[in-house]
């Protein structure tokens, strides 16, 4: 497959970022304060969400993308419109002009995890009829981001996220998931998501959460003893591969995930894929003998960044370079490398795609040398 065309589809917002300088680390107790005032640098503005990261990240790593996104007919719609158009093209944004477009204010000072202020928008309204039948046409993969942010797909136990999904399998295409986190007080966080997703996951070929979304989703006291375990700081810098990733990851399978690429964190992902079957949907999508991809395990360590400015979109693009890689017919285990490669080096910049290299040139700092992280405990 010379150029493989695939579909990002899902979440997507506007990211506002401040700035914060590096005599903010470690007084983020204070800044919150109400009436205190934290002085920080200019705002960085990007398009976020699955939509805009993990597909943006995709075309520059060679794959043709489709972008299926909704905004509002607002000045934050037409700003994401503009910065789609000019990293190639905005064709398949869709727009409500009854819902204002989705917004985050990603608060991202040294030394600690984000805090995200999030307004869902217009991603609440997107179901199945906004997608195009001429979107799919001649696409070998749809990948979709982010269904708890979007409430149209999660209500009545994932009926719309399930038709979303069933639409893209119908035209022949593989279909990989991922998810975002949860705020628990909101409705999102009342679903019951271990019915939603034993519904969808069997029409999902390559499921790609991180640790803590599906966690919360499916093992709630798990999740709780861990941030425990954390004492307030980030639940996936104490997971156990043992205790805590490997059994969760025999839990999605359980609910039907074929293939696996469980994220955690700074520490790289555990991956986990199927037999003959569990693959027939990519070999068939992609015209490609997939044996080289039959029941692999184990856990792909991180490589280490030269810096740290923002984890904004580093899930994402870890991602994204996995599919591509995948797309344009990489062995597992480079598709593997460069997926967590990427992930360090987009830590690198403040957004999602700054820090981001082609391909060919991740995979030669990774032969030359680029050095893993041992962070995960036994």
């Amino acid at each position: 497959m010379d150029r493989p065309i695939a579909v990002a589809a899902g979440h997507i917002c506007l990211d506002v970022t401040p700035v914060f300088p590096p005599e903010a680390a470690g007084r983020a107790g204070t800044w919150l304060q109400p009436g205190s005032l934290t002085q920080v640098g200019r705002a960085e503005l990007h398009t976020g969400g699955a939509v805009a990261n993990t597909g943006l990240a995709m075309r520059r790593f060679g794959v043709e993308v489709r972008l299926l996104g909704k905004v509002g007919r607002d000045p934050f719609g037409a700003l994401v419109r503009r910065m789609l158009e000019e990293d190639g093209g905005a064709q398949g944004l869709v727009e409500d002009p009854e819902s204002d477009t989705s917004y985050s204010v990603v608060l991202s000072p040294p030394g600690m995890d984000r805090i995200f202020l999030h307004n869902p928008g217009a991603n609440a309204t997107f179901g199945p009829d906004d997608i195009a039948p001429e979107t799919l046409e001649g696409a070998c993969w749809f990948h979709f981001g982010y269904p708890p942010l979007m409430e149209r797909l999660y209500r009545n136990a994932g009926q719309g996220l399930e038709a979303v999904l069933r639409k893209a399998r119908e035209a022949g295409l593989a279909v990989s998931l991922d998810l975002a986190a949860v705020d628990p007080t909101s409705e999102a966080g009342k679903e019951d998501w271990r019915t939603i997703l034993g519904r969808v996951l069997p029409l999902v070929d390559v499921f790609v959460p991180s640790w803590e979304e599906l966690c919360f989703m499916i093992d709630r006291p798990r999740y709780e003893e861990v941030l425990r375990r954390a004492g307030g700081g980030e639940a996936t810098a104490v997971l156990s591969l043992s205790r805590d990733v490997e059994p969760l990851a025999e839990e999605a399978v359980k609910l039907g995930a074929k293939n696996l690429l469980l994220k955690c964190g700074a520490a790289g992902f555990y991956y986990r894929t199927g037999g003959a079957d569990a693959l027939s949907g990519m070999a068939e999508a992609l015209g490609r003998d997939m044996t080289p991809w039959v029941n692999l395990r184990g856990f792909q360590r991180s490589y280490r960044p030269a810096r740290v400015l923002s984890g904004t979109g580093a899930g994402d693009s870890t991602i994204a370079a996995f599919l591509a890689a995948l797309l344009r017919g990489w062995p597992p285990e480079d598709c593997l490398r460069l997926a967590a490669a990427t992930g360090a080096s987009c830590v690198e910049a403040y957004d999602a795609l700054g820090g981001l290299l082609p391909l060919e040139e991740q995979e030669k700092r990774i032969r030359a040398g680029l050095e893993t992280q041992d962070l995960l405990r036994p």
